[in-house]
């Protein structure tokens, strides 16, 4: 081996020893960014000049960058419900602002202006919509990025909920006078989320039979203005000797104990009409309507509740998301519904995705294509929300290369200064 050999060898352990700490540098600076996979210097041997081992050989070093695509950071807590980590497998699927598609694990998203979910270095988040059952509300679910849809949350300004089930329990006094009358309120809210008021009319016909009938329904607010046409109603309800709730018919002569039912028309709020089925007790028991004496023997009426499934116009109050990344929305009223359906883009060798800026990736030839995939399945992890993956920099043992590759430099270095003291030397000889 050459004195020209040993500095051309120097040289590219210099260039390798350099890139290394490139590498270094860029994962210490790393350390903090959410989602980032830290990078290796991987070193290969050189073989300028084939020959036998008796020959000798000229002997450098190549670098290439080695990026741990599918090492897993530490899951932390955050402060946010849409901060996503992932425990496992997988990337979020989101695009750029020019509609390009990507994947990256930098789950700390948050909605802007447009109620889009995007995370701090402007990409945004991708799904499907769902609809109140939690099915895709499309009719099919997605197998290509193309299909999905960034995840909107400012569409969803609030919901109303129809009136559809009301329930009562009450004693209607057996030691009421017949013709005696009594009146229950129940409110009801059309489909507009507008609540209204019907009088549920009993009146005492016969000894342990009572006849119903519903008023026209009213605003609550005034309590006076007509609002609909209530039908449904006279009904006959008929007590056993023991006090209980025996049957319930309607003006037809059919028993509708199980399916008493109100029906409004007309509203004039441009709701569209109702159908309230009221829950009065099951026959032959007292959890509904009963006949017993009143308390004091005074013959009023006992009202212990009345419930109905109905709520007004409200507000999204909380947003969570579960596991298998269903977005949910729960509202002022108290009532929930899913939304959309957060994916997975998994990949057969996720080690080689193309890395670019922003700690995202695209698909290449080495990575094989994308399967979009539910959280949880198929062998892809799980969704945590208020959480956040970090960096899987590990400042320590960068430090510890750090050293390494300084080291390496400078016995680098002194083999070419060394390699010119002999070329001076052999110089010098020939003069």
């Amino acid at each position: 081996m050459s004195l020209s050999s040993a500095l051309n060898s120097a040289v590219l352990g210099l260039n390798a020893q350099s890139t290394s700490l490139g590498i270094i540098s860029g994962n210490i600076a790393n350390s903090e960014t959410v989602g980032y996979k830290d990078s290796t210097a991987a070193f290969s041997s050189l073989v300028t000049t084939p020959g036998s081992t008796t020959q000798g050989y000229s002997n450098g070093v190549t670098t290439s960058t080695l990026t741990n695509v599918t090492s897993q950071g530490l899951i932390e807590s955050d402060n946010t419900a849409t901060s996503l980590a992932i425990s496992g497998d997988g990337y979020f699927v989101v695009t750029d602002g020019n509609g390009d598609t990507y994947y990256t694990r930098a789950g700390d998203f948050s909605t802007d202006s447009d109620g889009d979910l995007v995370n701090s270095s402007g990409y945004y988040l991708m799904g499907y919509a769902l609809n109140s059952d939690g099915d895709s509300a499309s009719g099919t679910v997605p197998t290509s990025t193309s299909a999905l849809s960034t995840i909107n949350l400012d569409e969803l300004t609030g919901t109303a909920e129809a009136t559809s089930e009301a329930s009562i329990v009450a004693n209607l006094p057996a030691d009421a006078d017949i013709g005696d009358s009594f009146a229950i309120d129940v409110e009801i809210f059309d489909s507009l989320g507008t609540s209204h008021t019907v009088t549920y009319n009993f009146s005492k016909t016969a000894a342990n039979e009572w006849e119903l009938d519903y008023s026209d329904p009213v605003l609550t607010s005034d309590g006076t203005t007509v609002t609909g046409t209530s039908a449904g109603g006279p009904l006959t309800i008929s007590f056993d000797s023991d006090g209980q709730l025996d049957s319930i018919v309607d003006g037809g002569g059919t028993d509708v104990t199980d399916s008493a039912t109100l029906t409004v028309t007309g509203w004039t709020t441009g709701a569209s009409d109702s159908t309230v089925v009221t829950d009065m007790g099951t026959a032959g028991d007292n959890d509904g309507l009963v006949q017993y004496a009143s308390d004091d023997e005074d013959g009023d009426m006992t009202l212990y509740s009345v419930d109905q499934n109905g709520s007004n116009f409200s507000e999204i109050s909380e947003i969570a998301i579960s596991g298998d990344g269903v977005v949910s929305v729960t509202y002022e009223n108290g009532e929930s519904e899913p939304v959309y359906q957060i994916v997975l883009a998994d990949f057969a060798n996720a080690d080689g995705l193309t890395g670019y800026s922003d700690t995202v990736f695209k698909e290449s030839n080495t990575s094989g294509s994308y399967v979009l995939k539910t959280p949880g399945d198929g062998g892809t992890g799980t969704i945590s929300d208020y959480s956040l993956e970090s960096s899987t920099v590990d400042t320590t043992t960068q430090f510890s290369k750090m050293i390494v590759a300084q080291q390496a430099y400078s016995a680098a270095a002194q083999v070419i200064s060394t390699t010119s003291d002999m070329y001076d030397t052999l110089i010098s000889s020939v003069n």
